[in-house]
């Protein structure tokens, strides 16, 4: 049996290494959040509370350096991923007896399980029925399943005395996952390139919204340090800052949501087919005003419907006149195209969202009722797929609205120009031609004139003089 280390061994460790800062914090459970890093002295916002340098840190590099596991990685073409050298790595240390102690007590000080969504039952993740979370999570399911097996293939069965396939299993893999998911900090460095990293024990801190961003990396020296986002007294859990996070991704990286998420989100996919008509003058059109032909925008709850949907489905639903215009204007789709655009683009938007709305499992009233009478275990994997279903239906219905009385306004037009509706394909528009004979309907055009013809003969009648 390997050796068990306990927390207070891997601060030892820490501190051998080179940590500064451990005589004024340690971990501690705490009632709303589970294990934190407790204050044992006051702080001021700003000041430098925890340093972990480099030589102790998780990285991609360090990973290749390793002397056993770094040929290993090296014999994979093309490489591994960030996200999978860094769960290989923890694996590996993890499947070590000896030679890796002080690393080993890291890892002995991380959770044994995770309430990340892909750990859900079938029943758990149905209360999220509709919800982007679902989506992701159920392409996750398969995707992570692919991703092991790959590993299987191109390195674990390759080198069977560095990764014994009992201490590497799918299960050992979601396990690595879910703590690179939930503990990794991201830094963008000045070069342009990404830095994603592991730091034991700041990635025991928890989130808060109310603590500042305070987690930084020097490039130069390699270390890793956290200040304080805020005050804090003696006692005090210390937090950083996630970001402003979506429930839906809170819980599918962390395991865990935040009731009435201010930050809940709803990622709306627009995409248009390569032989849609006027394609490639469209994709022009979308690449001046920032947008691609396939473009996914966030919803949410402060601006549920932003410029951008309306930019791309002004440009998607524009016709050879529209474009036209557009072109001769060099105009970026940021207002109305014509009154007949602006009404079908929002008429779609009303039936999509309505659509989207009605896929989810559970209505938001009834979730609400659900929660309010205790239905589900506060804390548990229903409740928070239950907040991720409300904050992506208050997103969406909020964007509903929105839509609904841009149409209204559209449709009622001002006194110059009034909006009418070709009798045949329901498009509205002031520049439609009424029936030459009876003068009691209109159309956009000849075509649907004729089209409409065989059904209109029987009634249509000249205007008694």
């Amino acid at each position: 049996m390997p050796t068990l280390f306990l927390p207070n061994t891997m601060e030892s460790w820490l501190k051998e290494s080179g940590a500064v800062g451990l005589d004024g914090l340690e971990l501690a459970d705490f009632p709303d959040t589970g294990r934190g890093v407790k204050t044992l002295r006051p702080f001021k916002e700003g000041e430098k509370i925890l340093t972990i340098p480099s030589s102790i840190l998780w990285t991609v590099e360090h990973a290749y350096a390793d002397p056993l596991l770094g040929p290993a990685l090296c014999s994979v073409q093309p490489p591994l991923s960030p996200e999978d050298t860094l769960t290989t790595y923890l694996l590996f240390v993890r499947s070590r007896e000896s030679g890796y102690d002080g690393q080993r007590s890291h890892v002995a000080a991380l959770p044994t399980s995770y309430s990340s969504s892909i750990f859900f039952t079938e029943e758990e993740l149905e209360v999220c029925a509709g919800t982007s979370l679902y989506t992701i999570t159920k392409q996750l399911e398969q995707s992570i399943e692919d991703d092991h097996r790959a590993l299987v293939m191109q390195l674990f069965i390759q080198h069977r005395d560095l990764f014994p396939l009992d201490k590497f299993s799918i299960e050992d893999y979601k396990w690595a996952l879910c703590t690179v998911w939930s503990r990794r900090m991201d830094f963008q460095l000045r070069d342009g390139k990404s830095m994603r990293l592991l730091a034991p024990f700041a990635d025991m801190l928890n989130h808060s919204s109310e603590a500042k961003p305070c987690h930084v990396y020097d490039v130069s020296s390699g270390n890793l340090s956290v200040l304080a986002g805020k005050d804090y007294e003696p006692g005090d859990q210390v937090f950083i800052n996630y970001g402003s996070v979506p429930n839906s991704r809170l819980l599918r990286l962390y395991g865990f949501v935040i009731p009435g998420n201010p930050n809940d989100t709803y990622d709306l996919v627009l995409s248009t087919h390569p032989q849609a008509p006027f394609y490639e003058q469209k994709h022009k059109l979308w690449v001046s005003a920032g947008l691609d032909s396939t473009s996914t925008i966030p919803l949410t709850l402060t601006d549920p419907l932003p410029k951008n949907v309306l930019r791309y489905l002004r440009i998607q639903r524009a016709d050879a006149s529209d474009l036209a215009a557009m072109a001769l204007q060099n105009a970026k789709a940021d207002e109305k195209v014509s009154d007949s655009n602006e009404v079908e683009i929002l008429q779609f938007l009303v039936e999509s969202f309505g659509h989207l709305l009605g896929g989810f499992g559970t209505p938001l009233e009834k979730l609400e009722e659900q929660l309010a009478q205790g239905v589900y275990s506060p804390g548990g994997n229903a409740w928070a797929a239950a907040h991720v279903s409300l904050g992506e239906q208050r997103v969406l219905r909020l964007a509903k609205k929105r839509a609904e009385d841009l149409l209204s306004a559209v449709e009622s037009g001002s006194s110059q120009s009034p909006l009418a509706r070709c009798a045949n394909c329901g498009k509205a528009s002031t520049q439609l031609s009424l029936c030459g004979r009876c003068k009691s309907v209109a159309y956009c055009g000849r075509p649907c004139q004729v089209a409409h013809y065989k059904g209109h003969k029987a009634t249509c009648r000249a205007p008694a003089s």
